[in-house]
């Protein structure tokens, strides 16, 4: 393998000496045509023209093969032009007249070779800039479709973890003699469950605005669908074009499924099924839900700051996280949950 390695250093060195050698013989075989084609048209030509062919040649080998051959184009061109075409001919004596034209050529080709020779450079480094900037544009691509497809493994894993440890619990709980706290078990794995449910919904979002109106409409169906109750029927009033980011999404979808959780356990209670109203609304700058059920109602002498259960404890807290406000009332009939919260 090493030696494959050097014979390629090897091969590329001969190659580019080879190249260097070609270009300085091609600007050679220029500037002799060029000095042909100057003397074929010195008949044609007045007086006062000498380097005429000889300034394309220079700039074409200045442009193909480098400033090298450029400049030694510029000599080559410079020392036949003097010594044929500039007078007193065939000699290179240098009078005033000789050495302003001579002069005047030097400063001409040195400014053409210089020009192309910084163009060149310019065009190189534009190419490597542009060839840069393509590979950390594919980099950057290949990296967010690496951190994308983690972060959807991520949030898929973490909604599988949270599915299976509900499921644990409400296995656990048929272990547990105490009815209170079979139904702590009962309704922690009910409420892990639901947060699993939401993690799924919300895992291929990537952090971008949630469109509130299909998410928490497939999240409803699939908690009424799980209610086990076929008679339980349910009416969704969502307005559209209302984005939350996920931080916020999460917890108005757990105070939602909080309260339709409680309106089927406690509302329908004793009934095969009944009717779930759910709106949501922007009132300005504010977010309005509002869950109703057609249930028995809340009991006589309510008082939501008063209650300890755990669940409507997680709504309330959610709430203020959210800087809300959530209230429930009793309906004409069955129960009324009402959420106020900023948009933003």
């Amino acid at each position: 393998m090493t030696h494959a390695v050097i014979g390629d250093k090897s091969f590329g060195a001969i190659s580019s000496g080879w190249r260097t050698v070609l270009s300085y013989a091609a600007a050679l075989l220029l500037c002799l045509i060029a000095a042909w084609m100057r003397a074929g048209l010195n008949w044609a030509l007045p007086p006062g023209y000498p380097f005429l062919t000889f300034f394309p040649a220079i700039i074409v080998s200045a442009f193909l093969f480098g400033r090298g051959p450029g400049t030694l184009a510029a000599i080559i061109c410079g020392v036949t032009a003097w010594y044929a075409f500039v007078p007193p001919f065939h000699t290179f004596t240098l009078n005033g007249p000789t050495a302003l034209a001579m002069g005047f050529y030097g400063v001409v080709v040195t400014v053409d070779v210089m020009l192309i020779d910084s163009m060149k450079r310019a065009n190189i480094r534009l190419a490597d800039e542009r060839e840069r900037s393509a590979r950390i544009a594919r980099e950057c691509s290949e990296l967010a479709e690496r951190t994308e497809m983690l972060f959807h493994e991520l949030q898929h894993r973490v909604s599988n973890n949270l599915q299976m440890v509900g499921a644990m619990l409400s296995l656990q709980q048929s272990k547990v003699a105490d009815p209170a706290a079979r139904q702590a078990l009962a309704d922690a794995g009910t409420r892990v469950q639901t947060i699993g449910r939401i993690q799924r919904k919300l895992y291929a979002t990537s952090g971008e605005q949630v469109p509130l109106d299909s998410f928490l409409t497939d999240l409803t169906a699939g908690l009424i669908e799980a209610s086990g109750k076929p008679g339980l029927r349910h009416v969704m009033a969502v307005e559209s074009e209302l984005f939350l980011a996920p931080q916020a999404a999460i917890p108005l979808a757990l105070i939602m499924a909080e309260a339709v959780a409680n309106a089927i356990e406690h509302g329908f209670a004793d009934r095969p099924g009944g009717l779930i109203t759910i709106t949501l609304c922007r009132a300005g700058e504010r977010l309005l839900l509002t869950i109703g059920d057609d249930g028995v109602g809340l009991p006589p002498g309510f008082d939501l700051e008063q209650v300890t259960s755990l669940g409507l404890d997680v709504s309330r807290n959610l709430a203020r996280q959210l800087d809300g406000e959530m209230t429930l009332e009793r309906a004409r009939q069955g129960t009324v949950m009402r959420l106020d919260l900023p948009l933003q």
